[in-house]
């Protein structure tokens, strides 16, 4: 019996030491997302995007995700409460309607959050890198797409 105790309690200690949070995003496109703290400074987030082009006019309508390593950027000096992060990404999206396409998007990402309450932050970012998409035009290749997001974060502790 207390070895079964003691286990539960070591795994209730372990499943709340981590902070992950969850949070929504407007900007290139709009969506939400879960956020799970690998350490103290670095985190992996997935994300679910919705792009809706023109869609009442004749448009499409793109559902998508990504996945991206993100790391806080450390120094010595103090930003007024701003925490500035970095990451890597891969984004995917399928798109339907006037445009039909796949395209993949892998990335780099700058950003800079700002812890408004405890569980509650607001954050800016934005992504640049290739993207390669085949549909109705064939296949396309850009070199530098980019993207920007503004959203809210809320962490469990």
């Amino acid at each position: 019996m207390k070895k079964a105790l003691f286990g539960l309690l070591a795994l209730s200690a372990v499943s709340t030491a981590a902070a992950d949070s969850v949070g929504g995003f407007i900007g290139t496109g709009a969506g939400v997302y879960y956020r799970n703290e690998l350490t103290v400074n670095s985190s992996v987030r997935y994300a679910l995007n919705l792009n809706a082009v023109n869609l009442f006019r004749g448009g499409s309508l793109a559902l998508g995700g990504d996945v991206a390593y993100l790391g806080q950027i450390r120094s010595g000096a103090t930003l007024a409460g701003f925490n500035p992060y970095y990451g890597l990404g891969l984004g995917a999206d399928v798109s339907l309607g006037s445009n039909n396409y796949i395209s993949v998007y892998p990335h780099g990402l700058l950003g800079l959050e700002y812890q408004v309450t405890t569980p509650l932050s607001i954050f800016v970012e934005g992504s640049v890198g290739p993207s390669l998409s085949i549909g109705n035009g064939g296949l396309n290749f850009d070199f530098l797409g980019f993207g920007a997001r503004v959203g809210v974060n809320y962490t469990f502790r």
